[in-house]
C-alpha cells in the first residue's frame, strides 16, 4: 500500500477579477478547467484534488500554471493526506452545512 505521506492533495486558491464581463468569463473558464481536471470546490475560490503521488500532483500543478487567467492571482500548494485529514471546519450557527470530504477509493 502507498505510504500516506506520498499521497497528496493539491489545493488551489485564487482571487480573480469579475468586475467586467470579459473578466467574469475568464474566471468561469478557469473554474470550469479546475472542475474538469478533477478538483472539487471546498469554498468559493478554493479547490482541492486528490493525487496518488507527488508526481501526479506536479502534473496537475503544471496544467494549472498553463491555464492561469491573464489577471488575478492563483496560489497552489500540496499537502499529504494526513495533513488534509487534520483540517478543521468551523461553521457559524446560521451557515448551511458544507459538503464533507468525499471518501477516497483505495485498492489493497
Amino acid at each position: 500500500m502507498e505510504s500516506p505521506y506520498r499521497i497528496m492533495w493539491v489545493v488551489v486558491m485564487f482571487d480573480l477579477p469579475v468586475t467586467e464581463k470579459e473578466k467574469l468569463k475568464e474566471y468561469q473558464k478557469f473554474r470550469k478547467f479546475l472542475m474538469q481536471d478533477g478538483f472539487m470546490m471546498i469554498q468559493y475560490s478554493v479547490y482541492a484534488r486528490f493525487c496518488s503521488s507527488p508526481e501526479n500532483a506536479e502534473a496537475h500543478m503544471s496544467r494549472i500554471s498553463k491555464n492561469v487567467p491573464p489577471e488575478g492571482e492563483v496560489r497552489v500548494f500540496q499537502m499529504t493526506s494526513k495533513q488534509y485529514e487534520r483540517m478543521k471546519i468551523y461553521e457559524g450557527k446560521m451557515r448551511k452545512k458544507s459538503e464533507r470530504q468525499k471518501a477516497q477509493l483505495e485498492f489493497f
